[in-house]
């Protein structure tokens, strides 16, 4: 019998600055909030649109790089597979949360300076092949 698929694609834009923290053994993770949109037109002929928000949870090396390249307004392709975690808040109740964990992100658009010029330092970075890293839920600091 197969393996399942749990396989997420996005090309949208940063609608934060990207957020880094570190493990308490040093390992990078960078959280990123990104908008997607679509548009329609109703049957009544007029345009609809929607944006759809996504949290995702860049780790490693690959989330360095998404933080010191990206900035809020960014255009990023983004890969991964879809993760829902369990935590308890400050009053232990139990919450759950849906995030994007991203395995390869391209950058479609560069940090921008306040001259709007375009910061060439790097189209992409892809993590390697292999394990991702651990999510236990004490090693995200978020």
């Amino acid at each position: 019998m197969a393996d399942g698929l749990n396989k997420a694609i996005l090309i949208g834009n940063l609608g934060a600055d990207p957020e880094i923290r570190y493990t308490q053994s040093n390992t990078a993770v960078c959280k990123l909030r990104v908008a997607t949109n679509e548009s329609w037109v109703n049957k009544a002929g007029e345009r609809q649109d929607r944006t759809e928000w996504h949290q995702v949870v860049v780790w490693g090396k690959q989330g360095e790089a998404t933080e010191k390249y990206l900035s809020k307004g960014s255009q990023v392709y983004i890969e991964g597979r879809i993760q829902t975690r369990s935590w308890e808040d400050r009053d232990g109740n139990k919450r759950y949360t849906t995030e994007i964990v991203a395995n390869k992100v391209l950058f479609l658009s560069g940090r921008t300076s306040g001259s709007g010029s375009r910061d060439d330092a790097g189209d992409h970075y892809q993590e390697p092949e292999g394990e991702p890293f651990p999510a236990d839920d004490d090693d995200i600091p978020f």
